[in-house]
């Protein structure tokens, strides 16, 4: 493991695997820096940054909390990937940028902010496109009021059933899994990733994005991520879209590792 800070101060925990230019992951709701291990099939053809985003793992949790730190965060280990690989180019810093869900919301900010990069690639960032799927109101406020009350199961099943519209039969899977403790261990991070995604549709700013972009999408997902990831390519100049078949959400990374390599290598 190692740390940078970002502009808050805040500590960021990181771990890099694998040889080449270096590629920044950023994970979504209920990850940290080991959920996302990197397969062969980019660790021969990458440096891989996996990281904890703040208030996971090993990383710090600064408050208040604002969409604009973590981007901030993000772009300290993208500094530090770039000084550690002396990465530089006419397109930014040589760092490449791929991030899955939230993550995905949050590498897609922070092009559009200027957090220099040289590709971005996201899967399903889940924009609520208005119309395609029923929004709590003020969800993040709720699971506060649970993690507050130390209630972070209870935590856990509202976001899985009332935010995310898991079929019963997944969070029945995960309730009984060992992973369930994990899970109710971040959910004082869920607010988070509803902050970087918002109930408004795919932002404005994203046109802002001026590097190489893909959008990925799972063949197999819900039509409502089908819609999120087809407005998320309008809006942003020159996206590439690209729907990986057979697949939902859940992609594993050995099926995403050709389709980036490819993406961000040529």
């Amino acid at each position: 493991m190692e740390t940078t800070k970002s502009a808050d101060g805040t500590v960021i925990a990181y771990e890099r695997t694998g040889d080449g230019p270096p590629l920044v992951v950023a994970v979504g709701a209920f990850c940290d820096r080991r959920t996302f291990v990197p397969p062969p099939g980019l660790t021969s053809r990458f440096t891989v940054y996996t990281y904890d985003r703040r208030g996971r793992g090993d990383s710090g949790d600064t408050q208040p909390y604002a969409v604009e730190r973590e981007v901030e965060d993000l772009a300290a280990v993208v500094s530090a990937a770039s000084g550690a690989s002396g990465a530089s180019g006419a397109s930014g810093s040589g760092v490449f940028a791929y991030g899955h869900s939230s993550g995905g919301a949050l590498v897609l900010r922070a092009a559009a902010a200027g957090v220099p990069l040289a590709a971005v690639a996201s899967y399903e960032a889940p924009f609520a496109v208005p119309g395609t799927r029923e929004v709590p109101a003020d969800p993040a406020g709720r699971i506060r009021e649970l993690v507050a009350a130390g209630r972070r199961d209870d935590a856990v099943r509202y976001w899985m059933t009332t935010v995310v519209a898991a079929p019963p039969q997944v969070l029945q899977m995960m309730e009984g899994s060992p992973a369930w403790p994990a899970l109710a261990a971040l959910t004082h991070t869920l607010p988070y990733d509803i902050a970087l995604t918002g109930d408004q549709g795919v932002p404005a700013a994203l046109a802002a994005i001026a590097v190489p972009a893909l959008v990925l999408g799972g063949g197999t997902s819900p039509d409502w991520f089908h819609r999120a990831v087809r407005s998320t390519a309008d809006v942003i100049p020159g996206a590439k879209l690209v729907m990986v078949e057979g697949y939902d959400h859940n992609v594993p990374t050995e099926v995403l590792a050709p389709v980036l390599a490819e993406f961000f290598l040529g």
